[in-house]
């Protein structure tokens, strides 16, 4: 038997494998597909502290190898989210992170010390990065003082491990994470969406309502594995990667490049199995290659 077990700054998975927020609302949703137990962890959908209705349609649009979004970050609060998600997420037998957004270092504090004392949640994502809003989000993500200035801001009202969840959209990013591994915090995800555009040729407009939006899937894959190699060179906080992951061969590729787990965002839509398929297709690559232990290949990427 493989042991797929990974530890994450404290938070323990049963697998490295997860969902990314935005692309399994509040787990409930796929719950009828698959045996939400069977997953390392659930990353609910961005929470901010008021509801907020996001972009106006169109949000979405197909572009060869990926999907570029334009939600805006639609959710309805983190009051809603402890009154109507928690309670039945707390049954789940598997590791719940909440993603949360906001405008303001201020906001971000609120939602966190909202969610103080949830025990059914085992961390929390700080999305530092989201490309589709006017204020906060990206913001922070593209200047290692913005980031760390966040993170030393919410940090103390955190009583769970914190992941702070980094934008492409930079020039270095292995900078933006030691800034914010400097400033307390206890782990990183990346990557999130690329800024991108797609325009309809008939119309000859842009496809998306806020003209660009973020870029998601297979086609962003070679760069997420990239950054996540050179984020792993650059910390000594674990890295959680994402991408374009869509199949156990992807996850593997992460996990060799020094991420300590990996979360499946895009590919849940076209299949959601994927994230059961890849649990699965890591355990026989491990023990085709003889090994016992997950963690054995993490960051053991070689001839480097």
């Amino acid at each position: 038997m493989v042991d797929l077990r990974v530890n994450i700054a404290g938070l323990k998975l049963k697998n490295p494998v997860l969902t990314a927020s935005g692309t399994y609302g509040h787990g409930g949703e796929f719950a009828d597909f698959l045996d939400l137990a069977k997953l390392g962890g659930i990353v609910v959908k961005g929470t901010t502290l008021e509801p907020r209705q996001g972009n106006p349609a169109p949000r979405l649009a197909e572009t060869p190898s990926g999907l570029l979004n334009s939600v805006g970050l639609q959710n309805n609060g983190v009051d809603h989210l402890i009154a109507e998600h928690l309670p039945r997420l707390a049954g789940l037998d598997t590791a719940v992170i909440v993603n949360v957004s906001g405008s303001t270092p201020e906001d971000y504090a609120a939602v966190i010390q909202k969610l103080r004392g949830q025990k059914a949640i085992a961390a929390i994502e700080l999305n530092i990065s989201c490309p589709n809003v006017k204020s906060g989000g990206m913001a922070f993500g593209i200047d290692p003082a913005a980031a760390a200035g966040l993170v030393r801001a919410v940090k103390r009202f955190c009583d769970k491990p914190l992941i702070v969840k980094l934008s492409p959209n930079v020039t270095d990013i292995a900078s933006i994470a030691r800034a914010v591994e400097e400033a307390g915090a206890d782990a990183v995800s990346l990557i999130n969406t690329l800024l991108g555009l797609a325009i309809d040729v008939e119309t000859q407009k842009p496809k998306l309502s806020t003209i660009t939006g973020g870029l998601s899937g297979p086609a962003v894959k070679p760069v997420a594995l990239r950054m996540v190699w050179q984020v792993a060179r650059a910390v000594k906080i674990p890295v959680i990667g994402m991408g374009g992951i869509s199949s156990w061969a992807d996850a593997a590729e992460f996990l060799l490049a020094g991420a300590s787990a990996v979360q499946v965002g895009t590919a849940n839509f076209s299949d959601p199995l994927t994230p059961l398929k890849i649990i699965d297709g890591l355990t026989r690559y491990l023990q085709r290659k003889g090994l016992k232990k997950v963690t054995e290949i993490i960051g053991g990427l070689r001839g480097v």
